[in-house]
């Protein structure tokens, strides 16, 4: 059982981790490190952080979904791509190490960040923007099952993968790609939970208590980007993927 610290961190990073996860990604980025300090090998803080990460992408949607920012018609050609992925992502992380897909997730961001800077509708595009269909646009197909695949093998920094697919790609406003986003992320983390169950890599009772602060940290996150402006959502986003490519080359 966690010590009232350890329960109080787990709450603290869950709550800033859901809240940053939905509206951009790389909270992860806190909650992994905050399991890893209670002394979880790797591998097995990597299948606990699953349990908030699918709780939590859960309340998104459904916030989302009742905001009516949940673009439904897009749901299956999106995550076909994006299931196959992942379970492959899911088998591969229960045998190779974390660091195997690292330099593709930081090569994605420090693209997204350049980008952003100097083309920035590229990345995020213009109001009134018509989304495009998946079957319109292989190279964003690619980009999710990538995301998938990353997503499935470890999930710090998978929103930005997916960000760049759904917003990049098939041209949807950020509020719309997180709503899509999070149903990705949902199905995903399902599948990986499950390969982490069988393999007996979840601690639960950590996980339910990490997972607490991250449901809190989705439903705030809602309703914040849905009450701010596009530019707003813009700006944290490259500020996340900025701080999430530093973390990435300083700890390596």
């Amino acid at each position: 059982m966690p010590s009232p610290v350890e329960i109080a961190a787990l709450l603290i990073a869950g709550l800033i981790g859901g809240f940053i996860n939905t509206l951009a990604g790389g909270g992860s980025m806190l909650t992994l490190p905050a399991l890893m300090m209670m002394g979880m090998p790797a591998d097995i803080a990597n299948g606990t952080n699953r349990v908030g990460v699918l709780l939590q992408s859960l309340t998104g949607v459904k916030g989302f979904r009742d905001q009516d920012k949940l673009d439904s018609g897009a749901i299956v050609p999106v995550l076909v791509p994006t299931l196959g992925g992942a379970l492959s992502g899911a088998l591969l992380a229960s045998y190779l190490p974390v660091t195997f897909l690292k330099p593709a997730l930081l090569i994605t961001m420090v693209c997204m960040a350049l980008v952003m800077l100097i083309k920035p509708g590229a990345v995020v595009p213009e109001p009134g923007t018509v989304p495009y269909r998946v079957s319109e646009r292989p190279a964003a197909a690619f980009g999710l099952f990538f995301a998938g695949l990353y997503g499935g093998f470890v999930q710090a920094g998978v929103g930005f993968i997916l960000i760049a697919a759904l917003a990049g790609g098939l041209r949807y406003d950020l509020v719309r790609t997180n709503a899509l986003k999070l149903v990705c992320t949902s199905v995903f983390s399902f599948v990986a939970l499950a390969v982490f169950v069988v393999r007996d890599q979840v601690e639960w009772i950590p996980g339910l208590i990490l997972a607490a602060g991250t449901v809190t940290g989705a439903s705030l996150s809602v309703k914040f980007a849905i009450t701010v402006p596009q530019n707003t959502l813009k700006w944290l986003l490259f500020v996340m993927v900025s701080l999430t490519c530093g973390a990435a080359l300083f700890f390596g």
